[in-house]
């Protein structure tokens, strides 16, 4: 019975096979087959650590919910519209609102007109006590009927505000100027308290957010330099750094939440994929540069130099070092020299360039 190991390493041979293209034909003519240069494979210093996939995330990011109940009758914006501060982004029926403030209205002039005439009363009723003609009880009365009218007055005017409020909520409006992510209504849906219409964002600033393992916290926290490779495929450095207090019990992951300059983000959008590197210390790491890497689709490998030629050899890689090149795990040995171009490599007849032409 063939191993499952021996079986994998079958598969990534034929389907290398498929694209490596005819190895040097014995016979050709020498003289006009490609010289390709080649690289020895070093171990080379190059920053340790962890690297992770992560999203952008905008900071300011809301989403904007109905406070009032009745069908939407108008949706103004869509996703991808610009919006300013104040902004109307739907309108909810105000009928029922409207006769809620008619109504508060009505009662608040009508508390007018009972202040006005208790006051009236009661100073009538202060000149004939000092003229002798009601008792101080009648007079009594009188005061507390005023007081009483003008807690009336403004209870009927706070419910004059409070239905003005209600009111204004029909018209639902953008928090800040920004972006509009995406509505999760439509027009003729019913509106209630709580739920979400429209949610907004402001284009700037923006942040990466990683979640580390909760076994890896300790190198994150305290890495020496964190970076972060942009969707441009630009690596940056964060303004700033924090992480969450607490590990998320179900993941068993902690969010590292990474303030990134405005300057760097053109047409960065949230949402989109980033990768994100804790680098803490340095060790010595075979690496090869990234140009001699052959990929096809899940596939690795690179052209390692022959008497006759050149060999596809499958290699299996890790992190990415900018200009020390890319770590090999396995599938290559130091000193083994490599095509720097694998394109001419897999050519018929394709042989090591000497070794002084490649330097």
């Amino acid at each position: 019975m063939i191993a499952a190991g021996s079986r994998t390493a079958a598969i990534a041979i034929v389907a290398f096979a498929a694209f490596a293209g005819p190895l040097a034909a014995e016979g050709q003519d020498a003289a006009s087959a490609p010289l390709v240069p080649t690289v020895a494979a070093q171990p080379s210093a190059v920053g340790i650590g962890l690297e992770l996939d992560g999203m952008l995330q905008a900071v300011r990011q809301s989403t904007v919910a109905a406070q009032a109940s009745g069908n939407i009758v108008q949706l103004l914006v869509r996703a991808g519209d610009a919006v300013r501060a104040g902004q109307v982004l739907a309108r909810i029926d105000e009928r029922d609102a409207q006769a809620g403030l008619a109504s508060s209205e009505a009662a608040l002039a009508r508390s007018q007109a009972e202040l006005a005439n208790a006051r009236a009363h009661y100073e009538r009723s202060r000149q004939l006590r000092a003229q002798g003609f009601i008792s101080q009880a009648a007079l009594d009365v009188a005061e507390a009927q005023f007081r009483a009218a003008q807690a009336g007055q403004q209870q009927a005017q706070a419910g004059r505000s409070q239905a003005a409020l209600a009111r204004s909520f029909a018209n639902v409006v953008a928090p800040y100027d920004g972006l509009v992510l995406a509505t999760h209504v439509e027009a003729g849906d019913l509106a209630a308290p709580g739920r979400a219409l429209v949610s907004v964002y402001a284009p700037q600033p923006m942040r990466a957010v990683a979640y580390v393992p909760a076994s890896r916290q300790v190198l994150a926290r305290q890495a020496q330099r964190i970076q972060v490779r942009l969707p441009s495929g630009q690596w940056i450095t964060p303004s700033a750094s924090t992480a969450l207090p607490g590990a998320d019990p179900v993941s068993q992951t902690v969010e590292f939440r990474l303030e990134l300059p405005a300057g760097a983000l053109a047409g960065a959008v949230p949402g989109q994929s980033v990768r994100v590197r804790f680098a803490g210390g340095s060790a010595e790491r075979l690496t090869v540069p990234a140009a001699a890497l052959l990929r096809r689709g899940e596939l690795t490998g690179v052209y390692v130099a022959r008497e006759r030629g050149f060999v596809l050899q499958a290699v299996r890689i890790g992190a990415e070092h900018g200009e020390a090149g890319v770590e090999l795990l396995a599938g290559l040995k130091a000193g083994e020299r490599i095509a720097l171009d694998p394109v001419r490599a897999g050519l018929a007849g394709a042989r090591p360039a000497p070794a002084d032409a490649a330097r």
